[in-house]
């Protein structure tokens, strides 16, 4: 058979030279594998996901400055597997993983009082969380980040915050849900919106009471003593020191020997409840000993930040007492002088 005879093969289009068709064909293949397998094995990637969990877990009871520093090493990690190629699935999984490590890096730096570096980290995680796709963790981070102006303000940003999370769970009785709506009454409270606080209130809490459990062992939960929590701010802010005493007795009971600051900032809260009271030796005496009593590692910021609070709360001429002026003078003494 001679050269003008020769029969082509089934569908190959003779104007591609053979040599050209070789190189497609041989591309194809390993584009294909590419797609198919990316850099990082399914296996590698649980494994990350594991120690995210644990990080979570020890999150709630490690000091925020050690925690800064095990939570920026995972983060180089997930962050340099993200920067080579992946396939669409593990790319999303890491972008959650992103958006949760950052979370933890702010409310870490929130703890810590670096409020400008922690907004920043915040915008950070929320944009991992948009790029994510995850409804769910874009509502999450936005909460989470309603902390920080709750705390250094200001408080219509933590209401926007949380309001914005609260709307997109809705109808969704999920943890972020009811987690949205207690923050965002807390903040309402705060600013002496009573009717909407209380509406806020009662939404929270039938939200809770649908949803399924929350783990009491990860910083991404929303368990029992947290939600009381946020309800023992929201009381405490309304003027209701009833019912923010009976919450948070029942808080206290709930909370594990080995945990981080939540158990000082419903004393805190107990202490701003007196001070309403007019019981300003008992309020500051409370705040004091509620703050001294903080292991060192854990005396942040934070906690300065709530027990002035005490103080402001004093009606009167009675934020010139000597218990007061005891009070201010110790959340004034630098770190490591106690």
């Amino acid at each position: 058979m001679n050269e003008s005879t020769a029969i082509s093969e089934p569908g190959e289009d003779r104007l591609v030279p053979p040599q050209l068709r070789d190189h497609l064909d041989a591309a194809r293949h390993s584009t294909d594998r590419t797609l198919a397998q990316g850099s990082l094995a399914g296996g590698q990637l649980d494994l990350l996901e594991e120690r995210l969990l644990l990080m979570r877990q020890e999150y709630l009871h490690t000091p925020p400055a050690m925690m800064l520093a095990q939570l920026l090493l995972e983060l180089a990690e997930v962050e340099g597997h993200s920067t080579e190629r992946q396939t669409t699935s593990v790319q999303i999984r890491l972008t959650e993983m992103t958006a949760v490590l950052a979370t933890l890096i702010a409310d870490s730096l929130m703890k810590l009082g670096d409020d400008r570096r922690s907004r920043g980290w915040y915008e950070t995680a929320r944009h991992a969380a948009e790029e994510s796709g995850n409804q769910e963790l874009r509502a999450r981070v936005r909460a989470q980040a309603a902390m920080l102006p709750y705390y250094y303000g200001p408080l219509n940003a933590a209401v926007s915050l949380s309001r914005e999370a609260r709307l997109m769970t809705k109808h969704r009785p999920s943890a972020t849900a009811a987690f949205a709506a207690a923050a965002e009454a807390r903040a309402l409270a705060q600013q002496g919106n009573a009717a909407d606080a209380e509406a806020r209130i009662r939404e929270a809490r039938t939200i809770y009471d649908r949803m399924p459990p929350s783990p009491d062992d990860d910083a991404f939960g929303f368990p029992w003593r947290r939600f009381l929590l946020y309800m023992s701010g929201a009381y405490t802010a309304l003027g209701q020191g009833s019912r923010a005493r009976k919450v948070q007795e029942e808080a206290l009971a709930l909370y594990p020997a080995r945990t981080g600051i939540d158990p000082a900032l419903l004393r805190l809260e107990a202490a701003i409840c007196l001070a309403h009271e007019r019981s300003a030796t008992e309020a500051c005496q409370l705040a004091a000993q509620t703050y001294l009593q903080v292991p060192e590692e854990h005396r942040t910021s934070i906690l300065g930040v709530r027990a002035r609070r005490v103080i402001e709360e004093l009606p009167g001429v009675n934020g010139r007492t000597r218990a007061a002026m005891e009070l201010r003078e110790l959340l004034e003494l630098p770190r490591g002088s106690m």
